[in-house]
């Protein structure tokens, strides 16, 4: 009899039943004299005990300006100590931290504000070509005439204040150094009695995706949810207080929060920052002068650091470890990646935001064909299943939605009852949107996407987020948003664009319209300009014949 595809993970080791605040004085009560964090980029060295007392201050800090447990404290900014200190001052004390894409943009930030009801906000003042400082000043015109802490946003009612990370603050902000002077407001036994009164399944971060469809939603984690997979991914790996893990990949995102700073946390090992964005050259240097044992990044981050022309020069010897993420990994890149960079322990590991992140992970000792034609196999304590479109359970070898249940499973979208219960069905089994095969020894497989979700570069892109932003232009009637395949990022974006009569546009003009409007990697690559789209007979749009003839005309245009 043919098996159906369902799986559980092991269950040997047993979750944490703890918040992230009293996993973080475990660690620095075993740790304290071990180097816990690296920013090479800062210049910052700390050991856990160096840590615990710049968090400490940091947590008493917002307790000063009067945040309480449960409300939201945004952070826009690249990685750097400050991001990695406040997430766990945040978790000490109960303030659910609020992720934001550093690439995002005015509408963008704006919405992620007002929908999480964020009390304050911290950020950068620059990063690439994102100049922070300006964008607060146009969306917060109120500020500098507002005694700090008192905002009174038209746009944003409820934000209270923002803190900048920049050496000269506007006129209005908090600076850095000026919010942890704070601190002397408030004793030591008022962060303990309110770390106290925590519980470790209430929500502690939220992250905004467009999930499978549509416009952003507030994934809600909870100290459970992303502390226990930070710990279980590292256990896969075999970290330890000895490992030196180097972290290129973003703090707002789960790939660099919970399975870069959690999975270090939970084991003791050295977070090391190579720079405040991925920069091959900078993590190439990073592993070699901090003898890292583990590296993360997704393929393309993988090909960057392979291809460099300074590659031979850096000793990556101390390297065992790490993990690929973000989209598929071609055999060649796995080979390359294990044999050049000495990662014979390498691992793959798949999930989404939503479910904390990581759901199905490669072993250390799966061999090459595994690594790279399956995604791995169920997490501990998670169960997968494989469904067709009336929700039941296929055979083992057919393809039909990946859902997953279990510990990491998020509270909710913020905020959002509706899309939850569209995400997470009555048996709470999250409904990944992906397509996948379970073989018979319960290895997955992800053959496609159920919705036309674009993943460009590790980041995920919802072609219905762009077509109506799109649509905000005068001169479009009409907008479809496809991916199609590139050789650097995975899928490059492609927007078929219908004008209304008597209206012309160009690449330029809709380039200028998405500038400083939407992230960068948002803004399609190629646009092109027509006067109708493929249809079915009921009036559907064709995407998959949008995708297969720009394709085609465009491989024509190169050639």
């Amino acid at each position: 009899m043919t098996s159906l595809s369902y799986s559980r993970g092991p269950q040997d080791n047993a979750l944490l039943a703890m918040t992230i605040g009293a996993a973080f004085d475990q660690s620095v009560a075993r740790f304290a004299e071990r180097e816990a964090l690296v920013v090479r980029h800062q210049q910052v060295r700390l050991t856990w005990a160096q840590l615990a007392e710049q968090v400490e201050v940091c947590a008493r800090a917002l307790l000063a300006i009067g945040m309480q447990p449960g409300e939201r404290l945004g952070i826009w900014a690249p990685n750097c100590a400050e991001w990695c200190i406040t997430q766990f001052a945040s978790a000490k004390v109960g303030v659910i931290l609020v992720n934001i894409n550093p690439a995002y943009r005015l509408s963008e930030l704006e919405y992620a504000l007002k929908h999480s009801g964020c009390r304050w906000l911290i950020c950068a003042d620059t990063f690439k070509t994102s100049d922070y400082h300006a964008m607060l000043g146009e969306l917060l015109p109120e500020l500098p005439a507002c005694a700090v802490g008192a905002l009174q946003s038209r746009v944003l009612p409820e934000l209270r204040g923002v803190i900048s990370l920049g050496r000269t603050p506007p006129v209005g902000m908090l600076g850095w150094s000026e919010l942890l002077a704070k601190a002397e407001q408030v004793s030591a036994q008022r962060v303990q009695a309110c770390s106290a009164l925590l519980q470790f399944d209430e929500p502690i971060n939220i992250q905004y995706t467009s999930g499978t469809t549509g416009f952003p939603k507030g994934a809600t984690l909870s100290h459970y949810n992303i502390l226990n997979n930070g710990f279980m991914v590292c256990e896969s790996l075999g970290l330890s207080e000895d490992d030196r893990l180097v972290i290129p990949v973003p703090l707002y995102h789960c790939f660099g929060m919970v399975m870069g700073n959690l999975g270090c946390l939970t084991h003791g090992s050295t977070m090391i920052y190579p720079g405040d964005a991925f920069d091959p050259l900078a993590t190439l240097q990073a592993v070699a002068e901090e003898r890292a044992t583990a590296l993360y990044g997704v393929p393309t981050m993988f090909i960057a650091m392979l291809d460099h022309p300074r590659r031979s020069e850096f000793d990556l010897s101390s390297l065992r470890t790490g993990i690929m993420a973000g989209s598929t990994c071609p055999v060649e890149v796995m080979k390359r990646v294990i044999n050049e960079m000495h990662m014979a322990e390498v691992q793959i590991a798949y999930g989404m935001t939503e479910t904390s992140p990581v759901s199905t992970q490669t072993a250390a000792d799966d061999d090459l064909q595994r690594r790279v034609s399956s995604v791995g196999r169920t997490q501990p304590h998670l169960e997968s299943k494989v469904v067709d479109e009336h929700g039941r359970i296929v055979a083992r070898g057919q393809i039909g939605e990946l859902c997953t249940r279990g510990y990491s499973v998020m509270l909710g979208y913020w905020n959002n009852p509706e899309a939850t219960a569209q995400a997470i069905d009555a048996g709470r089994w999250m409904h990944t949107g992906d397509l996948a095969v379970m073989d018979e020894a319960g290895y997955l497989s992800i053959v496609g996407r159920n919705k036309d979700m674009i993943i460009r570069g590790g980041e995920n892109v919802y072609p219905r987020e762009i077509e109506e932003f799109l649509f905000e232009h005068p001169a479009v009637a009409d907008v479809q948003v496809v991916g199609i395949p590139d050789e650097h990022y995975g899928e490059a974006v492609v927007a078929w664009v219908k004008c209304h009569p008597q209206q012309v546009l160009d690449d330029a003009q809709l380039r200028a319209f998405c500038q400083g409007r939407i992230a960068h990697f948002k803004v399609p690559k190629h646009f092109m300009f027509v006067d109708a789209f493929p249809m079915t007979v009921t009036g559907k749009v064709q995407k998959f014949r949008i995708r297969e003839i720009s394709v085609e005309q465009l491989a024509l245009a190169k050639g």
